[in-house]
């Protein structure tokens, strides 16, 4: 008997089943769903999930949440930072190679010889293994976009959810915030409640005009909800009630607006406060300012008394939100900043760069592999830095990096940064592999 076929092979076949990385269309999947039987009809309760940061962060506060309250969970989230798997958990776990290879293999069938994009096939094969798997919730994200990205085939969410809007991804949403916006808003549906995080005012009024043809209703932070850390705890306040939460469990000054647009989402799925207390410091996110302590990159750092964190933020809007966080970690305990950073070809890495100026005492480039647009250049992204006026030099890669952060500053904070695809490569180091790389 031949040996089973790995997900790294079925990833690559999948692959080639449409010659576009990023084709944005509801055709193609849709027609694959009916193949299968519509598996998203059958689906527990949906929360859906768009915006341009915060997305994952966002999933991860949903989840602790409704475990919290008892509910197994599933999640869709994307890409991945190691391994495909890392996309669909199923009540609370990776989906393991069996599950999804029989996934795949179920979905190629049911496409016969059609045209089908990777995100497309691979987000159908989520669908059924949500639909076969029994839960009280599923969390979805989307891959890109929103009114044309695969995941909008569900009919009636219970609610959706609208993370921070911003210019990202231009040349598949559009060139203005205004753009982007109606793209991510495409989401909303008739009656299902629709929580927007903080928004900027063309991003807003964008979304407002969505949810007016939709006939969606909406609870829009700083008007109908709100949050604040006080104390050393987060206050939740809406419709004249104060929750008094503990601070979210993912670091960041950032993520009070991410935990609190999950709190109201949670609401509106009729969970309660005990279920927001016990959710919202319990929830884990790999790669969102995560402090690496094991591994061998850890272990290069701790050996010069070095600090070394990991973020995957990779748009101007993140690299704000990064350098406001880091600063708190300065203002408690000041240290030399060093970033090793490496961006896709279509990032605007001096954007995101720019925020660190005056905070960052070095910026040591680098590059990876893979990546659904590639990577820039070491020497790009050290021209990007030198633009940002933060002094720059290249390293053959990360291990190379840390060794370099340490012999020019004493005792440094490391940040590696710029890339989920760079965040990616960091993790597999520890796990002793390399990432999958796949198309989208």
């Amino acid at each position: 008997m031949s040996a089973p076929e790995t997900i790294e092979a079925a990833l690559q076949r999948l692959a080639r089943l449409h010659p576009k990385k990023i084709d944005l269309s509801l055709g193609r999947i849709e027609r694959l769903l009916d193949a299968l039987g519509r598996p998203q009809d059958r689906l527990p309760p949906v929360i859906h999930i768009a915006g341009t940061n915060g997305k994952g962060s966002t999933a991860a506060f949903l989840k602790a949440i409704a475990e919290a309250a008892g509910e197994r969970v599933h999640v869709y989230t994307s890409p991945h930072l190691v391994r495909f798997n890392e996309r669909i958990e199923l009540c609370g776990e990776i989906v393991d190679d069996a599950r999804l290879a029989d996934a795949f293999a179920r979905c190629e069938a049911a496409n016969g010889e059609e045209e089908i994009t990777f995100f497309e096939i691979t987000t159908a094969a989520a669908f059924l293994l949500f639909s076969e798997t029994p839960a009280e919730r599923v969390i979805l994200e989307t891959g890109l976009g929103g009114r044309y990205d695969a995941t909008n085939v569900i009919a009636e969410p219970a609610a959706t959810v609208i993370t921070p809007v911003s210019l990202d991804h231009k040349e598949f949403l559009g060139d203005s915030l205004t753009a982007i916006a109606g793209e991510k808003a495409g989401i909303l549906k008739p009656g299902v409640p629709g929580i927007i995080g903080p928004q900027e005012p063309d991003a807003m009024r964008a979304i407002e005009a969505a949810a007016m043809r939709a006939g969606a209703p909406l609870t829009v932070w700083d008007q109908d909800y709100t949050a604040y850390a006080e104390h050393g705890r987060m206050v939740f306040e809406a419709e004249n009630m104060l929750w008094d939460l503990p601070l979210p469990g993912l670091p960041g000054a950032h993520q009070i607006a991410n935990a609190a647009g999950a709190v109201a989402a949670a609401r509106a799925c009729g969970l309660g406060e005990k279920a927001a207390r016990d959710g919202v410091g319990a929830a884990r996110w790999p790669a969102r300012l995560q402090r690496l302590t094991e591994g061998p990159l850890a272990d290069a750092a701790k050996r010069y008394g070095a600090e070394l964190w990991l973020d995957g933020g990779h748009n101007p809007a993140a690299g704000e939100a990064l350098a406001s966080s880091i600063g708190h970690l300065e203002a408690a305990e000041e240290r030399p900043l060093v970033l090793i950073s490496a961006f896709s070809k279509n990032k605007d890495a001096h954007g995101y760069l720019q925020y660190f100026q005056g905070l960052a005492g070095r910026v040591i480039a680098v590059t990876f592999a893979g990546g659904r647009e590639g990577a820039a250049s070491a020497h790009e992204t050290a021209d990007a830095a030198r633009r940002a006026r933060i002094p720059a030099q290249t390293a053959a890669g990360l291990i190379e990096a840390i060794h370099d952060a340490a012999d020019e500053f004493e005792n440094p904070r490391i940040l590696i940064c710029g890339s989920l695809y760079l965040a990616g490569e960091a993790l597999a180091m520890g796990e002793g592999h390399r990432p999958q790389h796949t198309p989208g």
